[in-house]
């Protein structure tokens, strides 16, 4: 019972740093991809706000009242997937007009940098997750640690946007990396919008560290 119980803690450890790294992320990734006028980086930024933001409305419906709780996940839940969605919508309409005005960004050091770190930390973060989540027997952890690697996509899919702009001069893979992030976030919003997005998930998981 007492090694549940650590193993647990960790869980919720792992959670508040994942938190706290997209906190950073998505300062570092809005100002820079504003700077350089990178819509996948300003987009990625976004994403993590969104992440955080999943958070936050995840510890407004645990502390909810018993009685309230299935109408405030509900809301929690679609508020989570409508801003992943209107997400999507706005990196689709700005990549297209990138695209269509042929507007190079510049280059950003900070932007690749900042990628390059979250290819090493998000996969590290979702291995730790796997094992809680292996030794708890907790799908709904393990389903959080895959949102993780989720992270790590759209990371490489940056990452490989700047470099090509960085590197060869080609303008367009900016906003093209911004059009395959959309895939991935429509997706996301789509979940949630029907009550499976990664708050789902965790909800599941604290349900489960309670029983």
């Amino acid at each position: 019972m007492t090694s549940q119980v650590t193993m647990a803690q960790r869980g919720a450890r792992l959670e508040y740093v994942t938190i706290a790294w997209n906190s950073l992320e998505g300062i570092i990734a809005i100002a820079s991809g504003l700077m350089a006028g990178s819509i996948a980086l300003f987009g990625f930024g976004l994403d993590s706000a969104i992440e955080v933001f999943s958070g936050v409305v995840l510890l407004w419906r645990l502390r909810s009242r018993p009685e309230d709780a299935h109408k405030v996940e509900l809301v929690a839940i679609r508020l989570v997937g409508g801003s992943f969605f209107a997400l999507a919508a706005y990196i689709a309409y700005e990549s297209i007009v990138t695209l269509l005005s042929r507007e190079a960004p510049q280059r950003s050091v900070i932007g690749i940098g900042l990628a390059i770190a979250s290819l090493v930390v998000m996969p590290i973060l979702a291995r730790a997750k796997r094992r809680i989540a292996a030794t708890l027997g907790s799908r709904a952890l393990h389903a959080d640690s895959r949102q993780t690697d989720f992270c790590a996509y759209l990371s490489a899919i940056l990452l490989g946007g700047l470099l090509l702009n960085a590197t060869i001069h080609w303008w367009w893979a900016d906003p093209f990396a911004a059009l395959v992030m959309v895939s991935f976030i429509a997706k996301e919003g789509i979940g949630g919008l029907r009550g499976e997005t990664c708050c789902h998930e965790l909800l599941l998981y604290k349900s489960e560290l309670a029983e």
